[in-house]
């Protein structure tokens, strides 16, 4: 392709809502502790074991997330839609707003009853155009054995529940 020019912002994010995506919720210690909702996260490498999630550097989380040492990774299930609009809400003590949710591992908030919680050591932050990306090393987890279960996708703009088919 010999084509320079590159898509616009609003076909950009047109293209991206095509793209399925589990969410999660990421926290951060902190006074006061972090935590949002996304859906950028990803695994990177088995070995070393690596995972990855961005963050805007306009987001408010980030001045805690560029500090941080320990991060917690939740997916989140079909059933936690609240939780995950209650992490990208603006304005709000969001771990108040929650409840569910007890101090982990080098203090990182670990939230109640979701899909599987990753303990993560940031390992680098790559400056990536207006965001940061984290690549973060799994530590500990934990999920649910109930296999039933089936985690919140992000399509199109909206959340979405997994189908499982026989």
């Amino acid at each position: 392709m010999t084509d320079t020019t590159l898509v616009d912002a609003q076909l950009f994010r047109s293209l991206l809502r095509r793209h399925a995506a589990a969410v999660v919720v990421i926290t951060a210690p902190g006074a006061p502790p972090v935590g949002f909702t996304a859906t950028s996260f990803t695994s990177v490498s088995l070995d070393p074991p690596l995972v990855s999630f961005c963050l805007a550097h306009t987001a408010s989380a980030w001045p805690t997330i560029s500090a941080a040492s320990t991060i917690a990774v939740h997916v989140l299930t079909q059933a936690q839609e609240h939780v995950a609009r209650t992490f990208s809400a603006r304005g709000i003590d969001r771990f108040a707003a929650h409840g569910a949710w007890h101090e982990g591992p080098d203090g990182v908030p670990l939230l109640d009853g979701v899909l599987a919680t990753i303990v993560c050591r940031v390992a680098q932050r790559v400056e990536a155009g207006d965001h940061t990306i984290v690549l973060a090393t799994p530590l500990s987890g934990d999920h649910l054995e109930d296999a039933t279960v089936t985690p919140l996708v992000y399509h199109d703009g909206s959340y979405a529940h997994l189908r499982r088919t026989a």
